[in-house]
């Protein structure tokens, strides 16, 4: 089978597309070429990957996605004819590919809850955000009747009117993880306002000196100057953008994960992936209660809850761990016992493999 990867927003080494969905269809002995803003993220093509090869295309920012879509519409139609199957991941391709001839059949990854994320769009003048919902709302009815649907959350059923494969974004779970450590706490992903980095650069600010708060990710245009102060001032460790196959295990032998999301629709119906990716490496979660984090984190005891907008409620849940090495070292067993029975991404990723093999069919 030959597979169309194709992305006009995502960095291509985003963790669910590069690091699960990929090497899921190279390891059951399919062809993937990736279309994706290489050149955008300063990332190399992937020449050295049997079976995987990349074609670069602009990335589309904010106000400025004309050119990008019409770049990534004109590579499409140049792959798309020896392809078997196109798994696009972003809501603008639904109609940048709309119309194209001799296309195969077209699968729509289903990230997030589209019309939701219009009211986080710092970029998107806030008079526009009802117009901009609507216009998300219309692109997933016209995408449901045109293409494949995948969602990467059960969430995500109530968006549709049809039923719809999910493949949860889970994660690879080690054998064997290290034991929490009892210094630093840490976050891995997109640094935004709704994603909780005011509160944790709050969190490193309260802690300093007595635990390490370190930020793996890029940091959007609003976040990143509080950020680059707060690394400055030493409030927190900021590590910018680092693949996903590299960030987790800097995960191991912390003492927590932060996962302090806002209460934000688009969030209500997302799958748990931050602290599903801490549990894997065996340590504990302190997360808002944005569903279904409670029910994962509190159901394998595997961390706390704290509530929304309380970066002291998080700090002293830090606290707590780092003074309890025994609360700590169950709550990372539990974790990482949890994620090798019920979240390993193998599981899932026969599953995604089976579904577009079947819609080539």
């Amino acid at each position: 089978m030959r597979v169309l990867v194709v992305t006009v927003v995502h960095n291509p080494r985003d963790a669910r597309i590069r690091y699960r969905q990929i090497p899921a269809l190279l390891e059951a002995g399919h062809e993937v070429t990736y279309i994706a803003p290489f050149e955008h993220f300063d990332t190399p093509l992937p020449v050295e990957v049997t079976g995987l090869t990349g074609v670069s295309v602009p990335r589309a920012v904010g106000r400025r996605r004309l050119g990008a879509l019409q770049a990534v519409r004109a590579a499409v139609a140049a792959h798309a004819p020896g392809a078997d199957i196109v798994l696009m991941h972003d809501p603008e391709l639904v109609l940048a590919v709309a119309g194209l001839r001799r296309l195969p059949p077209v699968v729509w990854d289903v990230h997030e809850d589209t019309a939701a994320t219009m009211t986080l769009k710092p970029w998107l003048p806030r008079a526009l955000r009802p117009v901009a919902v609507g216009a998300a709302k219309l692109i997933e009815r016209f995408a449901e009747r045109r293409y494949h649907l995948l969602l990467a959350d059960t969430g995500y059923r109530e968006l549709f009117r049809n039923d719809h494969p999910v493949v949860p974004n889970t994660t690879y779970v080690p054998e064997q993880v290290p034991p929490p450590g009892a210094d630093r706490a840490i976050y891995v992903g997109h640094l935004t306002r709704a994603r909780g980095t005011e509160e944790m650069v709050a969190v490193g600010r309260r802690l300093r000196g007595t635990v390490r708060v370190e930020l793996v990710g890029d940091a959007d245009a609003e976040m990143r100057p509080l950020v680059e102060q707060a690394h400055a001032e030493g409030a927190v460790v900021w590590y910018g953008f680092v693949p996903n196959d590299q960030a987790l295990p800097m995960v191991e032998g912390a003492l927590a994960g932060l996962s302090l999301r806002h209460d934000e629709a688009n969030y209500r119906n997302s799958w748990a992936t931050k602290a599903v990716e801490y549990m894997a490496r065996g340590i504990p979660t302190v997360s808002t209660p944005t569903p279904p984090a409670p029910e994962i984190v509190e159901r394998h005891q595997a961390g706390f809850i704290v509530p929304f907008g309380d970066p002291d409620g998080a700090a002293d849940a830090v606290l707590r761990l780092r003074q309890d090495a025994q609360l700590r070292e169950a709550m990372g067993k539990r974790a990482h016992q949890a994620a090798l029975a019920e979240y390993a991404w193998p599981v899932h990723a026969r599953d995604f493999v089976a579904n577009l093999e079947r819609w080539t069919r």
